[in-house]
C-alpha cells in the first residue's frame, strides 16, 4: 500500500485538482500528451497492483513491527495480525474491494485516453471511494460512524456547465 498503491493512486488525484483560495480558484488538469500518459500509467499500474492485493500473503512483514513489542493497534485503527485474521476469515470480501479499485483504476485508462479533464475528477472519487470502502472494513472499522459523518460535512464542486445552444 504505503510504496505501490498509494503513491501510484496520486499520479490519478494530483492530476485533476481545483484549489479554492482566497486568492481564488486554482485549477490544475493534464494538458499535454505526458501529462496523460502518466495519468494512463498510474491507471494502468494501479489496475495491475491489485493483482498484488489478492495474492495471499501477511499483511505485513515481520520487520514492520516490532517482535518483542507486538502492535496492538491504535484506536480505532486495527493491528496487522487483526487484518490479517479479517482477510483470511473471508478472502472472497478482500479480493472483492480488490476488484473495486482496479475496475476504478481501468475506469482512468479510459478516460486518460479520451482526454477527459472533468471525468477525470470523477474518476478520482471512484478510486478514493473504492479505497476508503477497504479502510472501513479492514483498517479502522471502528471509526466508520465517524467517517461517514465527516464525509456528510464536506464540499463539493461542479464547475458550471457550458450553456447549450438554442434550437432552431
Amino acid at each position: 500500500m504505503e510504496h505501490i498503491i498509494d503513491p501510484t493512486a496520486d499520479w490519478v488525484f494530483d492530476a485533476a485538482v481545483i484549489d479554492v483560495t482566497a486568492k481564488g480558484i486554482v485549477e490544475t488538469k493534464p494538458l499535454s500528451d505526458d501529462d496523460w500518459l502518466k495519468v494512463e500509467r498510474g491507471g494502468l499500474l494501479l489496475a495491475e497492483s491489485t493483482n498484488l492485493l489478492k495474492m495471499p500473503r501477511r499483511m505485513a512483514p515481520p520487520t514492520a513491527q516490532d517482535i518483542n513489542k507486538p502492535n496492538k493497534g491504535a484506536e480505532p485503527e486495527l493491528a496487522p495480525e487483526q487484518i490479517q485474521a479479517k482477510v483470511d476469515q473471508d478472502r472472497a470480501l478482500w479480493n472483492k474491494y480488490a476488484d473495486g479499485l482496479r475496475d476504478a483504476a481501468l475506469t482512468t485508462v479510459k478516460v486518460a485516453r479520451a482526454r477527459d479533464a472533468e471525468a477525470l475528477f470523477n474518476v478520482g472519487s471512484e478510486i478514493d471511494k473504492a479505497c476508503e470502502n477497504c479502510h472501513l472494513e479492514y483498517w479502522y472499522p471502528g471509526d466508520r460512524k465517524a467517517v461517514l459523518e465527516d464525509q456528510k460535512k464536506h464540499v463539493t464542486y461542479d464547475p458550471p456547465k457550458k450553456p447549450s445552444a438554442p434550437k432552431k
